[in-house]
């Protein structure tokens, strides 16, 4: 049988697939539907400094081969984390890791230091997609000094895996990756979800409350795959692609553009079992091709 498992900067996973953040809660919501512990990783939903409600419905929305989401990083904050769903995450015998989310690098720092000190918590992915309310709303993401500021702070703080993940709604994506590289990233994911809308033409109004919302879903695939492939011929830390990946086929693809592991997300609304079944397909996919490692695949897109 051809070997899975895959070391992430000091991570090392059982086979290279995860859950995105925001698509699989807090993990315990899918455990009627597949073992936990047989993933290599899930990373919980967005996790801030202070409660949040989220936005006002309606925030999803069905579009072609895809999904718009304006949630609005609805969560209890930090501390209810810490108190009320870690202890349900410490039977997990997988990596957990805990989107980090805030609108000030204050709340990321603050945030940071808490989950720190949670011992079966093995890292955090720093979602950098975030509005910087001091500096008039623009995301931490879409500048070099704005990722590096924020990627910076919680680097002096947080002393586990950190996991930085891009927005992908920015002109040059591999400068971002070098800059928060640079100061001290473990590992980058990408991509978040692309900025797009939605409008019902027979009322004249958008269809989501925000107006605007984050595209996700086979759609955004091709996007990402170009994305990864430019990043991870752009850095030396480990690459984790996401973006439309809805079976072991994509997953492949993104080895191939240079991807050492990947997460799974907008599948997991249409098949709480996808993760198992990719799983499943990339192991066929290593023997059929005779394949000992799925190292052996990664970066290696014939040009």
């Amino acid at each position: 049988m051809a070997e899975l498992n895959i070391e992430i900067a000091g991570l090392r996973l059982k086979n290279p697939v995860l859950t995105a953040s925001g698509t699989f809660g807090y993990g315990t919501e899918f455990d009627d539907f597949i073992e936990i512990n047989t993933l290599g990783g899930i990373i919980v939903k967005g996790t801030t400094l202070h409660p949040r409600q989220g936005n006002a419905y309606p925030r999803m929305a069905e579009t072609p081969s895809g999904m718009l989401n304006a949630v609005g990083l609805q969560n209890g904050g930090v501390k209810y984390f810490c108190e009320h769903i870690y202890p349900k995450l410490i039977g997990y015998h997988t990596h957990i890791l805990v989107n980090v989310s805030g609108s000030t690098v204050e709340e990321y720092i603050a945030c940071a230091e808490q989950i720190n000190d949670l011992e079966y918590i093995t890292g955090i992915e720093l979602n950098i997609s975030c509005p910087n309310v001091k500096e008039g709303g623009m995301a931490f993401g879409t500048s070099c000094p704005a990722a590096e500021s924020v990627v910076d702070a919680v680097r002096r703080v947080y002393k586990k895996h950190l996991m930085v993940k891009l927005s992908p709604n920015v002109t040059d994506i591999a400068e971002i990756a070098k800059s928060v590289e640079g100061k001290g990233a473990d590992s980058i994911s990408l991509i978040n979800t692309i900025l797009a809308m939605a409008i019902h033409a027979e009322s004249r109004k958008p269809v989501l409350s925000t107006i605007t919302g984050g595209l996700s879903g086979p759609a955004i695939k091709p996007i990402a795959l170009r994305m990864v492939w430019q990043v991870a011929n752009a850095v030396k830390v480990p690459v984790i692609g996401m973006g439309g990946i809805m079976n072991a086929t994509d997953a492949i693809e993104f080895f191939l553009a240079g991807a050492s592991a990947v997460q799974v997300g907008t599948a997991n609304f249409i098949d709480p079992t996808i993760t198992q079944h990719i799983i499943a397909g990339i192991e066929d996919y290593l023997e059929r091709h005779k394949f000992n490692s799925i190292k052996d695949i990664i970066g290696c897109l014939q040009l």
